[in-house]
């Protein structure tokens, strides 16, 4: 009997058929995995906006959180002729947990948060741009005996003008916003509110909520950077502190410091060997 020459073909056709199957649902699974969204993390912390009520009865501002209608203040700002011009306390109990101050002809602005001095220094004569050294916001890093170090980080302060509105936004050392403050230019009651961008926040990712530290640094810096720019578009004074500062120059000055230091660790570096 003779066999056809042609006769394995149909057996390999059909594996070539079902190898193609496999394949292209190979491929299916892996579009639909690429197109599934990555699974969030268990605690995201959502945004906080606070809202800053001005009573003028009374000189002060309330603090009340925003999303809550039945909210009780969280915070009380007091206003002051002399320094501290600004004192924020906890609405719970009356504690001061900072103070904020200015100053006649200087730019530069102080605030006191639990007892740890913070600078507001100005980095433009003309432009609204300010920076800190953060606590709240602090980066870990080793020392010598392999200890974890608290480090503050270096935060900035940008604004943005609108007819409506004028808007404080604190910038991490990334660059990315961790909070605004926006000042109603023409509210009479509900002067400002504060929002923190949750999901800039490392320490809030952790938690899932915005901690009491973070909240109360940036409610102390953010307000006292705000009146003292009302101060200084109103003050004769702050126009000749602007005109003769010299913002920034503490910056550079540490920067070339860093710099020397590097410079002189590399030429030992290179003698030694």
């Amino acid at each position: 009997m003779e066999i056809p020459s042609d006769s394995p073909q149909p057996l390999q056709e059909q594996q070539q058929q079902q190898q193609q199957q496999q394949q292209q649902q190979q491929q299916q699974q892996q579009q639909q995995q690429q197109q599934q969204p990555e699974p969030e993390p268990e605690n995201k912390a959502q945004d906080l906006t606070l809202q800053v009520d001005f009573s003028w009865k009374r000189f002060k501002c309330l603090i009340t959180d925003k999303n809550d209608p039945h909210s009780t203040p969280i915070y009380i700002v007091h206003y002051r002729a002399t320094k501290p011009h600004l004192i924020f306390k906890s609405a719970a109990d009356g504690t001061v947990f900072a103070t904020g101050s200015l100053h006649t002809f200087s730019i530069d602005a102080d605030c006191e948060i639990h007892n740890r001095h913070v600078a507001l220094k100005a980095l433009k004569r003309f432009k609204t741009q300010y920076m800190h050294m953060s606590h709240a916001f602090s980066n870990s890093s080793s020392n010598d005996n392999g200890g974890a170090v608290s480090e503050p980080a270096r935060m900035t302060w940008a604004t943005t003008v609108g007819f409506k509105t004028w808007d404080f936004i604190c910038l991490n050392e990334k660059k990315l916003p961790v909070a605004k403050f926006s000042a109603n230019i023409w509210a009479m009651k509900k002067v400002a509110s504060i929002t923190f961008m949750g999901s800039n926040i490392p320490s809030a990712h952790a938690t899932g909520s915005i901690s009491d530290v973070v909240r109360e640094e940036v409610v102390a810096t953010g307000m006292t950077l705000f009146y003292c720019m009302v101060v200084r578009t109103n003050s004769i004074f702050s126009l000749f502190g602007a005109i003769f500062s010299r913002p920034g120059h503490d910056e550079k000055m540490k920067k070339k410091e860093e710099e020397d230091e590097k410079a002189k660790d590399m030429s030992k570096t290179v003698v030694s060997g």
